[in-house]
């Protein structure tokens, strides 16, 4: 017994310095030695826990915890529990483990906060960092002041909460970095910007004072303020250099798998329907494991989204179905998925089946009821039913009674010649106004379109109350009150003249204006003529010679070559040569006797004439010179057809039949 008591206490020597010097497999492995002869020692046991957690294995860790919990006890290891299940993700268990635990000692307020933020609810997760942070001082106060700082950036990103003035110091990145994102968050973008560069300098000097980093570690470092960079820039529309950075970043493959979620999924969001082949590609950086566990569920949702509309986009129609019904399985009130849906629908020419669907869930969640009819409208629009839009439009309880809802209407009932329904909208919208916001400029610009489209559909009698109710709230308006005795002069002449009165006298009404500037300023589309100015009296002047005007003189045609001016032309000269009156025809039926046909050398038909035998006296074979023009013999080669009415063609040359052995 004493040589194994001795044996055990060396045991825990070696635990005890392992454990200090950080060595937890050699502990583990002494700690094993010593529940061999102790199974059920609640201490060895505990070490044997502690030891698990810190080689990272967690399940073995918790399946020991498991095992030996009647020897633990609810409390003793409460906190190794919790974490354990943290690890793990199993994050609704690690929050039941600690809120059953009796008695909240400090870590176990710290887990519980981190557990909290997990499962987003920041509110809860400020009050337990804020008590902590009250209430303790160690030398952790930097990373609760982080911690904190994180919460508060997570309420303005996610729930668009105002954000509380901590008066936390911005002494570190993180602290920086995180104020940056609260900025996001409320929009002002040019300051996230700006905190984002200090929190990059921030970053440098402080690793950069760390031997050890190399360059290229810091530029990882980095990537998580670099793609937060990127994201300011594609809400301020600068997309080209969001576009540039969000790749740097996808380049050094960063270990977090959270950040190259997040930046492939805006990559995506760039690209929309162009560069498809480059988000198919991003899109499987969003498919690692473990990504859901690293972002909030708003991102994880926006994820699913745009890989829903990749898929409509490359035409991968089943994809996009089966996402789509999984995401309605998840939001079943969010009309995203219902709206993706319809898109892709519409994509197969299948509107009428997309707008019943829309009137379906519009039906079960009138809470998303004003998107999704608007959405119905529009297709109503593309299918040319305007109309049936605009009931639909004007269904909408929120939205019905906004100037800009009014004046779509308005301008959809005047396309559809309905005025009477045009000054429907007017009256109720008037109405809404009157009650709610009274002789308030919208009031008034409301009314103020209404009686100009009355006036200009010829509503003059219905325009008089509006008009009335212009004149009073500005009684020098001139031009309302002419607008006002017009509409009076057709229905109360009386009344119309005593309005007048009103009216400024001519030279009230006269205004300085220059009008010969006036006309002769730039943009004058009509010039009146100016009269000369006389000084004396008008005299008829006489015409002379030169005042006469010169008529040009025409120039001759110019006649073809050959032409005899004498001659009368042929009136039918402009007509083919078949229309004419005198075009005979080709002779048919007769030989033509054309010179060269038959064997070379042979004439036809004037062979008699050809012959020398036949002639009187036979010219010399060489005539001499100046007696030429005494022969009456012609040469057979001036000689002409006897027929004068037929035409000679040429004969054909046949083509020579090219073959191989040819020329």
């Amino acid at each position: 017994m004493a040589s194994g008591g001795g044996t055990i206490a060396a045991l825990w020597t070696e635990v005890n310095r392992c454990g200090q010097s950080g060595d937890f497999t050699r502990a583990l492995k002494s700690v094993n030695k010593i529940l061999q002869e102790c199974r059920d020692d609640v201490t060895a046991l505990n070490c044997k826990v502690v030891c698990l957690i810190q080689n990272g294995n967690f399940k073995e860790a918790l399946n020991v915890i498991h095992t030996h919990n009647k020897v633990f006890g609810s409390d003793v290891i409460a906190f190794e529990k919790a974490y354990c299940e943290y690890r793990l993700n199993r994050v609704e268990n690690a929050l039941k483990t600690i809120e059953s635990a009796s008695q909240q000692t400090d870590k176990l307020k710290e887990l519980y906060g981190q557990v909290l933020y997990r499962l987003e609810r920041y509110e809860e997760c400020l009050t337990v960092y804020r008590d902590l942070i009250r209430n303790s001082q160690d030398d952790y106060e930097e990373e609760r002041k982080t911690n904190l700082s994180a919460v508060v950036a997570a309420l303005s990103a996610w729930e668009q909460a105002p954000p509380e003035d901590l008066g936390l110091p911005e002494t570190s990145y993180e602290l920086c970095y995180n104020s940056a994102c609260t900025l996001i968050g409320q929009g002002r973008l040019p300051e996230a910007m700006k905190k984002l560069q200090e929190a990059e300098e921030l970053c440098r000097q402080s690793l950069s004072e760390d031997s050890d980093m190399t360059e290229e570690d810091i530029d990882a470092e980095l990537a998580v303020i670099h793609s937060q960079m990127a994201y300011v820039m594609q809400l301020q529309g600068r997309t080209e250099d969001a576009l540039q950075l969000y790749n740097q970043v996808i380049k050094l493959k960063p270990t977090d798998v959270g950040l190259l979620a997040v930046t492939a999924n805006n990559i995506i969001t760039i690209n929309k329907d162009q560069n498809v082949f480059d988000s198919k590609k991003k899109v499987k950086l969003t498919n690692a494991d473990g990504v859901e566990h690293k972002l909030a569920k708003k991102q994880m949702q926006a994820i699913d989204f745009n890989k829903a509309l990749l898929a409509m986009y490359t035409n991968q129609a089943d994809q996009c179905r089966k996402l789509v019904a999984s995401l309605q399985s998840q939001n079943p009130g969010h009309p995203r998925p219902v709206l993706i849906q319809v898109s892709q629908l519409c994509r197969e020419k299948q509107h009428s089946k997309a707008i019943e669907l829309l009137q379906r869930f519009s039906e079960k969640h009138p809470e998303s009821a004003s998107e999704i009819k608007l959405t119905m409208a529009q297709l109503y629009v593309v299918q040319g039913h305007v109309t049936k839009a605009c009931d639909i439009l004007r269904s909408i309880e929120d939205l019905k009674h906004k100037q800009g809802m009014i004046s779509a209407l308005v301008t959809m009932y005047s396309h559809e010649e309905d005025i009477d329904s045009a000054i429907d909208v007017f009256s109720q919208g008037i109405q809404h106004y009157q009650k709610h916001q009274p002789n308030l400029p919208a009031h008034l610009s409301l009314v103020r379109e209404a009686a100009n489209f009355k006036l200009k559909y010829g509503r003059k009698k219905e325009a008089i109350s509006d008009l009335e109710q212009l004149w009073k709230q500005n009684p020098k308006d001139i031009h309302t009150l002419a607008q006002l005795i017009s509409a009076y002069s057709l229905v109360d002449q009386e009344k119309a003249k005593s309005l007048s009165k009103h009216l400024p006298s001519a030279d009230k009404m006269s205004f300085n204006v220059d009008v010969d500037e006036l006309e002769n300023s730039h943009g004058a589309t009509y010039v009146r003529k100016k009269a000369a100015k006389v000084t004396g009296e008008i005299l008829p002047k006489e015409k002379g010679p030169g005042d006469i005007k010169k008529k040009k003189k025409k120039k001759k045609g110019k006649l073809p070559k050959n032409c005899d001016p004498k001659a009368t032309p042929d009136p039918e000269r402009w007509l083919p040569m078949r229309e004419r009156s005198y075009y005979r025809g080709r002779k048919k039926g007769k030989k033509k006797e054309q010179v060269g046909k038959g064997t070379q050398g042979a004439t036809s038909g004037a062979s008699g004439e050809l012959d020398a035998s036949k002639t009187a006296s036979s010219p010399p074979t060489s005539p001499r010179p100046g007696t030429a023009g005494s022969s009456n013999v012609v040469p057979p080669r001036q000689q002409k057809p006897a027929t004068s009415g037929a035409t000679r063609k040429k004969p054909q040359q046949k083509k020579k039949k090219g073959g191989k052995g040819g020329w």
